[in-house]
C-alpha cells in the first residue's frame, strides 16, 4: 500500500514539475486513461494528454494522496492559462510499480467557457 502512495506521489510531482519523462517512467506501455476529454490508450496517447495539459498549466500542487491495495488517488489544485484555479483528482491503478489505468476527474465546464470566450474574441478581431 505504501508503495502505491509513493508511486502516485512521485508521478504527480513529476508532471506538476513539468518533467514529462520522469512522469512517464511510472506509466505502463499499455496504460488506459479515462478523462473528461475522452479515452486514451497506450503510453504515447497518455503522454500527449499530459503534454497538452502541461502546456496550459502555470502551477500545480498536491493536496492529498491516498493509497490502497490496487492503487492510489491523488487530489490536486492546478492553475492554468485559461482557468485560474481548477481542482482535480487522479485514480490510479498501480501494479508492479507502474500505472496501468488512470481516471482523471476535473470540472471541464470552466475550460469550455474559457475556450468559447477566446473564440468569440478571435471572431470579434476578424
Amino acid at each position: 500500500m505504501t508503495e502505491n502512495i509513493t508511486v502516485a506521489e512521485r508521478y504527480a510531482t513529476a508532471w506538476m514539475g513539468r518533467d514529462l519523462d520522469a512522469a512517464m517512467a511510472f506509466v505502463a506501455d499499455d496504460v488506459v486513461l479515462d478523462a473528461p476529454s475522452g479515452r486514451f490508450e497506450g503510453a504515447a496517447a497518455y503522454r500527449g494528454f499530459l503534454e497538452r495539459f502541461m502546456g496550459l498549466m502555470t502551477a500545480a500542487e498536491i493536496t492529498a494522496v491516498y493509497g490502497g491495495e490496487d492503487g492510489a488517488a491523488v487530489h490536486y489544485v492546478t492553475r492554468t492559462k485559461p482557468v485560474a484555479v481548477s481542482r482535480g483528482a487522479d485514480r490510479l491503478v498501480i501494479r508492479d510499480g507502474l500505472i496501468r489505468e488512470a481516471v482523471t476527474i476535473f470540472d471541464r465546464q470552466p475550460f469550455t467557457e474559457a475556450q468559447a470566450r477566446a473564440q468569440a474574441q478571435a471572431s470579434d478581431r476578424e
